[in-house]
């Protein structure tokens, strides 16, 4: 599974401004009711829902809320870059400001966590993250989180 697999460049969120992990987790449920088809709502509380089982702020500023849905055909992604980061609740107490979220249907199982990994290895790339925080241009971005080059080597 690759990161192109999960995200198009319509599904990336060049410079988000919000000033709380809420209303970032309102506007990714609305960039990826725009991209799956489903109602934000609905997607918005199955994320917040996860939080409550523990933060997604996985530290290194970044965060990876995911999610099943039972309607979805497939799995989906949306990344943001946000302008400032934001408290998350990060297992480091650090703020957050990289965001790939992970939607899956409800009977993907192995496919969840398999993109789940494959998100992880990519964000644990400092190198990647870097270049990541850099750029505000949506086709630079999606460029850079689908380098298979660059998912090998993280």
């Amino acid at each position: 599974m690759e990161i192109s697999d999960l995200l198009s460049e319509s599904s990336i969120i060049a410079n988000l401004r919000v000033t709380s992990k809420k209303q970032a987790m309102q506007e990714l449920s609305r960039k990826a009711s725009e991209v799956c088809g489903l109602h934000e709502r609905a997607i918005f509380d199955v994320l917040m829902e996860r939080e409550r089982l523990g933060t997604t702020g996985v530290g290194n500023a970044i965060a990876i809320p995911h999610g099943k849905l039972a309607n979805l055909d497939r799995l989906y992604g949306v990344f943001a870059r946000l302008e400032n980061p934001v408290d998350f609740n990060a297992i480091d107490d650090q703020p957050v400001d990289l965001i790939f979220m992970l939607l899956a249907p409800e009977t993907a199982g192995a496919d969840h966590l398999k993109a789940l990994a494959r998100v992880s290895r990519l964000l644990r790339d400092g190198a990647t993250c870097d270049k990541l925080r850099g750029s505000d241009d949506p086709a630079a971005l999606y460029a850079l989180l689908t380098d298979s080059s660059a998912t090998r080597a993280a």
